[in-house]
């Protein structure tokens, strides 16, 4: 049922594959033309798979290169690819990061492959993740154009789901170094906010020097505009206050023409830092002068009914001394949340809350004593129930085989197991 099959080996790095462009395939009826590649699954061992897709439409590009959507011919999902030129001299950091990565709120890569260019010794490396239809930036803006407030809801849920992402991969010791609106995608209808674009993403190590000129401007930490090199991953974390702020006023809180109006926009808010907060970010400008200006009130940077708890949040992501940020766990289990842990809550539009307290060890590490507050105790009995369940349809606990259990998957079997144990030691712990 196939015609007009071209065949483009591509060799790299020792991996032979095989790129076909056919123009029809089976259920394809208004003959849009389908491409099948070796791809490699994004989780699991190296085993290329064939992989056929269609109706390719470009939906972003950059100096990265270029981002489509595609529709998978096997399942009909829709996927987005991200093709990018391949250094042969480097591993690709972003690819080797989103490998590891496997959580609910970050974007999923369900493939790799790569193509060959229209140049000689030209390789791409195409990266095939679930395609997810909105962002926060497109979200937020289109209630400021129409004069309208985000429902203070959709804020706790979106910034919720962002320090989810950041406690996992931070836990990993990967800081993103690129968060704004535009890399948060949304699905409207279920309010699931997943992480994406992992091209600036980094493993730091203590004592390895980074590149400073990194973030996009408005969300940029002050410790970068003093040009630190040795930065940690709160820079994250003063991007996400950014986001925050921004979703509370319905535009930047910081919008710098340049690094140094950056830091003079931060310095109108938080006023001037003082020698010692200049030495955390950055030692070397601790004899610089700078104009003494006086710290802004929080309560006078936003709109007057703003919740107090929104702004005394956004006040502990936005400090100049990056040890005294928040950690993203410690975001999470802010008093701001609590509404998102009330055990009927529901979406606007009437739907259930995505899923929110599925917390893993992983995810915990960082800080194990605040397990009792961001696992509520609706979450904690339906864990425990369903932990139960699965063991009791063993007939004996812990001496189960994994494929007597249809309902749950390994690794949600093993999840409700862990957090049972973790439930048992928070409460020892607090």
């Amino acid at each position: 049922g196939n015609s007009g099959v071209e065949l483009r080996p591509v060799n790299y790095k020792g991996i032979f594959m095989v790129h076909c462009t056919f123009s029809l395939c089976l259920g394809d009826k208004d003959g849009s033309k389908v491409t099948t590649v070796a791809a490699t699954p994004g989780q699991g061992p190296d085993r290329p798979q064939e992989v056929s897709y269609t109706d390719t439409k470009v939906i972003g590009n950059g100096s990265f290169g270029v981002v489509y959507q595609a529709k998978l011919c096997n399942t009909g999902e829709l996927v987005a690819i991200k093709k990018v030129l391949q250094d042969k001299r480097f591993k690709n950091r972003e690819l080797q990061i989103m490998r590891k990565l496997d959580h609910c709120n970050i974007v999923r890569l369900r493939y790799f492959f790569y193509s060959s260019g229209d140049k000689k010794d030209e390789v791409y490396l195409n990266l095939v993740m679930d395609y997810v239809p909105e962002n926060v930036y497109r979200v937020s803006r289109h209630y400021s154009r129409a004069k309208q407030n985000l429902p203070m809801v959709y804020v706790k849920l979106y910034m919720y789901q962002l320090f989810r992402s950041l406690a996992y991969i931070h836990s990993y010791g990967i800081c993103h170094r690129d968060i704004k609106p535009q890399n948060l995608l949304l699905d409207p209808e279920t309010a699931v906010l997943k992480l994406c674009d992992f091209g600036s993403a980094k493993q730091l190590a203590r004592g390895e020097a980074n590149v400073s000129y990194i973030c996009s401007r408005y969300y940029r930490a002050p410790e970068l505009i003093f040009g630190a090199t040795d930065y940690t991953s709160s820079i994250d974390i003063w991007s996400a206050g950014c986001v925050l702020a921004e979703l509370l006023l319905g535009q930047p809180i910081f919008p710098g023409d340049s690094g140094v109006d950056q830091l003079v926009e931060i310095i109108k808010v938080l006023g001037t830092p003082t020698r010692e907060q200049i030495w955390e970010m950055n030692p070397n400008y601790t004899e610089f002068k700078f104009p003494q200006i006086k710290a802004h009130p929080w309560t006078k940077v936003f709109r007057p009914r703003t919740p107090p708890e929104a702004i005394a949040l956004c006040s502990r992501l936005l400090e100049y001394t990056p040890t005294s940020r928040f950690t993203p766990l410690e975001a999470c289990a802010h008093t701001f949340f609590d509404e998102l842990r009330e055990p009927n809550l529901k979406l606007p539009n009437g739907r259930e809350r995505p899923v929110l307290f599925n917390f893993t060890t992983q995810e915990l590490s960082s800080n194990p004593s605040l397990t009792s507050v961001l696992i509520p105790a609706h979450a904690q009995n339906q864990a425990e129930n369903s932990s139960q369940s699965a063991l009791a349809a063993t007939g004996r606990f812990f001496t189960f085989s994994l494929s007597q259990t249809p309902r749950l998957s390994s690794s949600a079997l093993f999840n409700n197991l862990l957090l049972r144990f973790q439930v048992l030691t928070a409460a020892i712990v607090v």
